[in-house]
């Protein structure tokens, strides 16, 4: 059987398969071809009408999810990942970007109007380069299209950001998009149609995070996956159960109504396989066999996990891969600091460059995003916790010297300043699924930051302004159990050059965890690789499980 894919940049791949073929013959024909590794995060859409788009079964044959003898499916995002940065490779996020451009030219990630600028000026620099005006027109931006009915004002809003930007590579124009558009209250949102117990009209979301009412275009209520017992469906009725919170004694049940049956299966499963790939570190299968008439109550997702595609990422060791940009049409690297291949009739500039490498003032413009640029996502508020995390800190403090090689380049003779903060939490998540999903297992987080500051005399008069940020850089490694996160910045204040080191670890099990000894090991090991600190302050937080909306 013939069968056409429509890609994320409008492309079109065609291939040929056996007609018993099923779904994953095909999706991993399409990444191979796109040179795709992270590849869990996408899936075909199956369009039953051009509004109205189901996810194919990679299970099962192509055949039997299709109606008619045409098959014609489309590649897409099908889980947003909360934290882009972390993906491994930068091709994954480049389409991540096209999908997500398409998003919001189709109206289901509403943004304002700063930030269509904004989106659209990262767009341009991923797309072209820096600006050149021997290459680019006076209204090179309108060929770049983000909303419907595109103004004049807003193409005139993206050049004017774009041309700001200098030595700004492609992959790093992507991830500065990311950054943005993973803030929108309507990113990764997957809606359906629905109606109240009264019969309102409402939209149902399903994202990373939880489920999501939303009336009128205003999110209403918000049923984190913590507090998620069950998701059933019963003919056209689909049926969320909340657990109870501290004052309450008995769990309570929502139920909505959707237009149909099949509307009220595909939300279960769309809730079944989010829950799992964001919510579990492995996939549970079915081991009992199908009961006549079950109606899809077995169903599981067979796929990855979003833990598991993170220690697969982890793994990845091949060059980074060559791929085309949807409007430039030329090569592009990653952030390896590799040269790009451009075409003969383009300026030969770099478009890739290493993005952790420190900013010096002479060679860019400080741009008021950076702050933002590390700042955790907080549309949906503080993260799901359990019943009764702990958090136990103790700030040892000492005078001497660097406690780093970042500040040990600043020479001996510079005035120190160096603060050692260690951080053990406790984070129980206690969820438990029932017939629709498998239990969330008990897990236990163990984190320790440790900060480092030294400072010295700033002999450029230039340099003095207090508060002045001259470089910032973020480093994060993880594996399936431990995430490292290191932040180094230099600032100047006061005349005083201050660098300053922050790791961040945190080490994950399914064991439980002793606070007060690992609080002792945390200090004893802070106090053997620094013999020059004492610990001067210990500090211990008791928190409550977050109360629903």
């Amino acid at each position: 059987m013939q069968i056409t894919v429509t890609l994320l940049d409008d492309t079109v791949f065609e291939c040929e398969l056996d007609k018993h073929a099923k779904g994953q013959e095909l999706f991993m024909r399409v990444c191979d071809h796109l040179n795709l590794l992270e590849k869990d995060y996408y899936g075909l859409g199956i369009w039953d009408t051009p509004t109205r788009k189901t996810w194919m079964d990679l299970t099962k044959e192509i055949r039997r999810q299709v109606q008619g003898s045409t098959y014609n499916f489309t590649f897409n995002v099908k889980f947003y990942p909360p934290d882009p940065a972390q993906l491994s490779e930068d091709i994954t996020r480049y389409y991540l970007c096209l999908q997500l451009r398409k998003d919001i030219l189709q109206g289901r990630l509403p943004c304002s109007f700063v930030t269509l600028a904004l989106l659209g000026s990262y767009a341009l620099q991923s797309e072209l380069g820096e600006y050149d005006p021997e290459v680019h027109g006076g209204d090179y931006a309108k060929d770049m299209k983000m909303a419907q009915g595109q103004t004049k004002e807003l193409e005139d809003k993206m050049m004017e950001l774009h041309r700001t930007y200098r030595s700004m590579p492609p992959a790093q124009a992507d991830l500065m998009f990311l950054e943005n558009a993973k803030k929108l209250s309507m990113y990764g949102v997957d809606l359906h149609q629905a109606k109240d117990l009264d019969g309102v009209d409402i939209m149902l979301g399903v994202c990373s995070s939880g489920l999501m009412v939303y009336k009128d275009k205003l999110r209403i209520n918000r049923f984190p996956w913590p507090k998620v017992l069950k998701v059933s469906y019963k003919r056209s009725s689909f049926f969320i159960k909340i657990r109870p919170s501290e004052v309450e004694q008995y769990e309570s049940a929502i139920g909505f109504k959707l237009p149909n049956y099949k509307a009220a299966k595909k939300l279960w499963k769309v809730c079944v396989e989010h829950h799992t790939f964001f919510r579990l570190t492995s996939t549970e299968m079915a081991t009992t066999p199908r009961k006549f008439l079950a109606l899809g109550s077995k169903f599981r997702y067979s796929g990855r996990t979003q833990a598991q595609t993170r220690q697969a990422s982890s793994l990845i060791d091949r060059p980074a891969p060559l791929f085309q940009r949807s409007s430039s049409k030329r090569n592009s690297r990653s952030l390896d600091g590799a040269m790009a291949l451009t075409p003969d009739n383009r300026s030969s500039r770099p478009v890739s460059a290493p993005i952790m490498s420190p900013v010096s003032p002479g060679e860019a413009t400080p741009s008021p995003l950076l702050a933002g640029l590390h700042r955790p996502d907080r549309r949906d508020g503080p993260a799901p916790r359990g019943r009764r995390p702990a958090h136990r800190k103790a700030e040892p403090k000492a005078e001497g010297q660097p406690a780093s090689p970042a500040s040990r380049s600043h020479g001996a003779k510079s005035p120190l300043l160096k603060t050692q903060t260690i951080t053990i939490s406790d984070v129980t998540n206690s969820v438990r699924g029932t017939v629709s999903y498998p239990d969330v297992p008990l897990v236990h987080t163990e984190t320790k930051t440790i900060t480092y500051e030294s400072a010295q005399p700033v002999d450029n008069v230039a340099e003095r302004d207090s508060g002045v940020l001259l470089s910032a850089q973020t480093i994060t490694s993880e594996t399936i159990s431990t995430t490292t996160t290191t932040q180094i910045t230099k600032t100047v204040k006061g005349g005083i050059s201050e660098t300053r080191i922050e790791k961040r670890i945190v080490i994950t099990g399914d064991t439980e965890i002793d606070h007060d000894k690992a609080l002792a090991q945390a200090i004893k090991e802070a106090k053997e690789q620094h013999p020059d600190m004492s610990v001067t302050k210990v500090v211990v937080h008791q928190e409550t499980e977050i109360s629903p909306e």
